[in-house]
């Protein structure tokens, strides 16, 4: 990511350099918005594998942050629950009794 931003600066550098040179050094804002644009417009074309595999990058991390988040931790009561509703429900004689129907709803 950082080495994307330097490449964007050089870029905009390179072209405040050329319109320098070309003679707009007389108008400053015109110097500035024509290097902007022209260094935005290169920088599409020019650098555009680096910003798919940035992209490509943060979308992994962003699915790695989600697959964490839904993981259950052992020690939460959701875990405990989840334990306690697969466990075989007992009568009182100690025989597995079948679990009711709409327990679950």
């Amino acid at each position: 990511m950082v080495r994307y931003s330097l490449l964007r600066i050089l870029i905009f550098f390179g072209f405040l350099f050329l319109f320098w040179l070309i003679g707009l050094r007389n108008n400053p804002v015109l110097l500035l918005g024509a290097s902007a644009i022209a260094s935005a417009a290169a920088s599409y074309l020019l650098l555009r594998g680096m910003r798919d595999e940035i992209t490509a990058r943060l979308v992994d991390r962003h699915e790695a942050k989600l697959v964490a988040r839904h993981e259950v931790d052992p020690t939460s009561d959701e875990f405990a629950e989840d334990a306690e509703d697969e466990r075989p429900l007992r009568d009182s004689t100690g025989a597995a009794a079948e679990k009711p129907r709409n327990a679950d709803l």
